[in-house]
């Protein structure tokens, strides 16, 4: 760790002072300076307080453990993770490498591990009242924050793990599977150039007009009609056509980079010809799932028709990169509420929230 340290750059009096005790140091002294360097520019200016300092090392000891449990226990090897050195880990790698290592067991390129750097940034967060929040700030009030030394942050983590799932979380899983099955018997070599020779509008055209046919058929026998992952949103609805602020920004993100995706353009084809075709009383927004999805499927392609990734790899990928953000979200969650929670409440006056853009 210290070696890796000095190799990028980074310098520490915290980091000084360990190395003056002439004394064998462990990770736990080593981690704790390195923790106390980052927090120390934010404490001394009064932007964080004292506990949320004392307990980052807690927070990246859980960030640490959580992305390595994702790792099939066959890749764990001594001094090594998926065949990568620990050095050279340690020296370069970013958390975007790690993750992607988590998923597909290799390095990846700059350019794929900056699509998982934005993909992880959307997911951080989705304001105050999501389901994996609640779950995590429930822990903590149970615990008691007004007595923060006996709150159990890896408890709070918990808290948020069983309150992601299919419902909150998987519709990235469930985008991919329903992508799968748009796609994989089209020839689809490249999802990133534009000529690749499908016909998206026909596509979204025939399933619209075959969705419309289940949904009237559901209707006359009283069943539920299947819902479509990657499209709706219960906030933003209600407008002729409808946005998901998140996806526009990975639009325009992608517009200005001069970056093409098939499956997210399929996507915005659907929306359009579900409307078209009477399926749907206005255009749906194509939500954050279906990004999650359509990004992270364009990432792994090319490694499902060599059979190095299995279709139910590609599909636990769009939960686990969910996960990953929702795991620095939660860490946000738990702090606020270690810091300003009373015990047994979770509610947050509509007064003090506030969004930023």
């Amino acid at each position: 760790m210290l070696t890796a340290v000095s190799k990028r750059g980074g310098k520490s009096v915290f980091l000084k002072f360990l190395g003056s005790l002439k004394a064998p140091l462990n990770r736990d002294a080593i981690l704790a300076a390195i923790a106390l360097t980052i927090s120390w520019g934010p404490l001394s200016r009064k932007r964080i307080s004292m506990l949320t300092a004392q307990t980052l090392p807690w927070y990246l000891r859980l960030y640490g453990v959580m992305i390595g449990a994702t790792i099939p226990a066959e890749h764990h090897k001594s001094g090594s993770l998926c065949g990568i050195p620990h050095n050279e880990r340690f020296s370069t790698w970013t958390m975007a490498d790690l993750c992607f290592m988590a998923i597909t067991g290799k390095k990846p390129p700059a350019e794929e591990a900056l699509t998982l750097q934005i993909l992880v940034g959307l997911l951080i967060s989705n304001g105050p009242g999501a389901i994996s929040a609640q779950g995590a700030k429930g822990a903590v009030a149970a615990d008691g924050p007004q007595t923060p030394e006996r709150v159990q942050i890896n408890k709070s983590m918990l808290g948020f793990l069983s309150h992601c799932g299919y419902a909150h979380g998987g519709n990235g899983f469930e985008g991919m599977a329903f992508l799968l099955e748009q796609f994989e018997e089209k020839g689809l070599t490249d999802p990133t150039d534009p000529s690749h020779g499908l016909d998206l509008k026909q596509m979204a055209r025939d399933f619209a007009l075959d969705y419309k046919r289940s949904k009237a058929k559901a209707k006359e026998v009283g069943s539920e009609v299947r819902a479509l992952p990657g499209i709706h949103h219960p906030v933003f609805k209600g407008k002729p056509v409808n946005f998901d602020p998140r996806e526009q920004f990975i639009t325009n993100f992608l517009n200005k980079r001069g970056e093409y995706n098939v499956f997210h353009a399929f996507y915005r084809e659907l929306v359009q010809a579900l409307y078209d075709v009477g399926a749907s009383r206005y255009v749906f927004c194509v939500n954050v799932d279906a990004v999650i999805a359509a990004l992270l499927l364009a990432l792994l392609w090319k490694d499902y028709p060599s059979g190095a990734l299995s279709r139910r790899a590609l599909e636990n990928a769009a939960f686990t990169v969910f996960l990953y953000g929702r795991m620095i979200g939660a860490a946000a969650e738990i702090d606020d509420h270690l810091n300003r929670g009373r015990n047994m409440d979770t509610r947050t006056p509509v007064s003090a929230c506030s969004y930023i853009v």
